[in-house]
């Protein structure tokens, strides 16, 4: 039996193929697609299927992978204004050390991914002290997530000895390996916050478990000077000395890159998490992408958290990744369309090693899904819907968004949670936030 079908859209699939139907839909039994075809070919089964929307007007692509995010830390939005990162972090742990614990970490996560979810983010990885709780926002919300144990050597948030961190760790890849919508990880925070020997640990837990590994990695110049002043090899180097970099690594940033660096990401494998807005609010200047996708290296797209850059709009990220580096470059076809379009999609799902079940719409794959309108006026006239969600697209135009042919949003709001009263929370935990910092 077909559960739901859409059809009389315009389907952008995302497949390797860049497959695009004018008018088209797709079919959905269990959670997976099982058609993605014309309208005319979908018809003989609208007749009996469950649930048909006609999706005229619309244009269908998978659900959006966002590779970097830190979304409880939406708690903090715009509390932290003017400083490069290393200052602004100072401020930003500050705050965190003071207001967070396992339910406020819950409901900022909530919020964040609340926001995500209804700008067509379905599968996002997210870096956070409690990732037990991550998963309960998860779900509560309606998106996948990757997450898992955090290593940090200062004491952090939750202050907890390496030996309990690697307990966590294990802990959570155990509980989540068979779980659809929860992609195990362990996430050391980074090579100058977590000395050669944890990192060690993280990529041993992550090994043991099949489960990815992420870390922020050259973020800015004064990073790479601290680890090079400790170490005596810059970053990448430093990574690869350990041999934490390969098909299951994802990499946040890497703005700050030489040319070895990024052979020894190609060579490796790793995955870079491109956050465009946050690198450029921060100050921290422009990671070498079009170099990085020359070398094949797998480049994705994430937000980081909404205290670096206010919101999490990957659909800001999309444009600022398409058209930056042609103004940096001077190069008006240094990324292509197709290229900035795999960044939000395929090429996440790839670094995430969930390309067989999310990334674009394929037969087989988990029907994750989005519908964004085109009938506004910053959409018409349209000639090529590649084009339009690269550079014309944003998150209010995101009316639908299916989770494994659930549908998680209708008409731009949540289906699992009443977001108001998330929102009435988070307003009144305000002062204590604006208070951790005076």
């Amino acid at each position: 039996m077909t559960d739901l079908i859409i059809r009389n859209a315009t389907v952008v699939t995302c497949d390797p193929a860049g497959t695009v139907i004018p008018d088209g839909g797709v079919a959905v039994a269990n959670g997976r697609i099982t058609h993605v075809a014309s309208s005319a070919d979908l018809a003989p089964l609208a007749a009996s299927a469950r649930q048909v929307i006609d999706g005229s007007g619309h244009i269908l692509m998978p659900g959006i992978v966002n590779t970097h995010c830190h979304a409880a830390d939406s708690l903090f939005r715009g509390l932290v204004e003017n400083l490069p990162l290393e200052p602004w972090l100072q401020t930003v742990w500050k705050a965190e050390g003071a207001i967070l614990n396992p339910d406020t970490s819950r409901l900022g996560s909530v919020l964040g991914f609340a926001e995500l979810l209804l700008s067509g983010v379905t599968t996002v990885m997210d870096m956070f002290w409690y990732p037990f709780e991550t998963v309960k926002a998860a779900r509560s919300v309606g998106i996948r997530v990757s997450t898992g144990g955090i290593f940090f050597d200062p004491a952090g948030v939750t202050a907890l000895a390496v030996d309990k961190r690697v307990a966590e760790a294990e802990r959570f890849c155990e509980t989540f390996k068979d779980a659809d919508d929860v992609l195990p990880a362990v996430l050391p925070h980074g090579a100058y916050t977590v000395g050669p020997e944890n990192l060690k640990k993280a990529k041993a837990v992550a090994e043991r478990h099949g489960a990815l590994f992420c870390t922020h990695a050259a973020e800015t110049r004064a990073e790479q000077a601290d680890v090079t002043g400790r170490y005596g090899r810059t970053i990448i180097r430093h990574l690869d000395h350990y041999r934490l970099l390969d098909q299951r690594t994802v990499l946040a940033h890497c703005v700050h890159l030489d040319d070895e660096e990024l052979d020894i990401l190609a060579r490796t494998g790793a995955s870079v998490a491109h956050n465009p807005m946050s690198n450029m609010k921060l100050a921290s200047g422009f990671a070498r992408i079009p170099e990085m996708l020359d070398r094949g290296i797998t480049v994705t797209l994430g937000t980081d958290g909404a205290i670096s850059g206010n919101d999490l709009d990957m659909w800001m990220g999309l444009r600022l990744a398409a058209t930056l580096h042609k103004g940096f470059t001077g190069r008006a076809d240094v990324i292509s369309t197709r290229q900035a379009l795999d960044m939000l999609t395929l090429n996440g799902a790839r670094a995430l090693a969930a390309s067989d079940r999310i990334g674009s719409l394929e037969v087989g794959k988990f029907a994750d899904m989005v519908m964004v309108d085109v009938k506004r006026p910053h959409a018409v006239p349209l000639f090529d819907p590649m084009t339009h969600l690269v550079y014309s697209t944003a998150k209010s135009d995101v009316r639908q968004v299916f989770l494994g042919g659930e549908q998680v949003v209708t008409d731009g709001e949540l289906t699992r949670l009443a977001i108001a009263d998330t929102i009435a929370e988070v307003e009144q935990l305000t002062p204590r936030i604006k208070a951790s910092i005076a």
